[in-house]
């Protein structure tokens, strides 16, 4: 298992950087080789469910995320959103904040842990590595776009 952090500040005001953040299938499209799918009705809430499918062919595998914790941010509060994943290859949990920061931009913050079944805990450096990256540059690339 393992824990990673992740924390940007992006020239956006608060309620944009959550919406570029949590509309779950524009993840899809800066994670290579996958595709989200929303399997509950919008909008977006607490029991929210949806499916990240990631790989080729018979290596793909399901990434599935329940919405547990839904507070998209106000004038007084920053958003924050828990996801637990419940797949049968990854569990684990992501939180999600939307701050203000340093003049007037986003500052967010991204947890995450993960544990990868049959993946032996020789390989947690690695993975942690790893998913900084790829999801770091996932995060860069939702904040970029518009």
């Amino acid at each position: 298992m393992v824990t990673f952090l992740l924390e940007r500040t992006a020239p956006l005001p608060l309620d944009e950087a959550w919406r570029r953040l949590t509309d779950w299938p524009r993840h899809g499209t800066v994670v290579p080789l996958t595709r989200v799918t929303v399997l509950t009705p919008p909008p977006t809430r607490e029991g929210t469910v949806f499916v990240a499918r990631s790989g080729i062919g018979p290596l793909a595998f399901d990434d599935r995320m329940e919405v547990t914790v839904w507070r998209p941010p106000t004038d007084d509060e920053p958003g924050f959103v828990r996801l637990v994943k419940r797949g049968r290859v990854i569990r684990g949990w992501a939180e999600i904040e939307v701050r203000p920061g340093p003049g007037g931009r986003a500052r967010v913050v991204w947890r995450e842990e993960l544990d990868v079944r049959l993946l032996p805990g020789v390989f947690d450096g690695a993975l942690a590595g790893t998913s900084r990256r790829v999801f770091g540059r996932a995060v860069n690339r939702l904040l970029r776009r518009p």
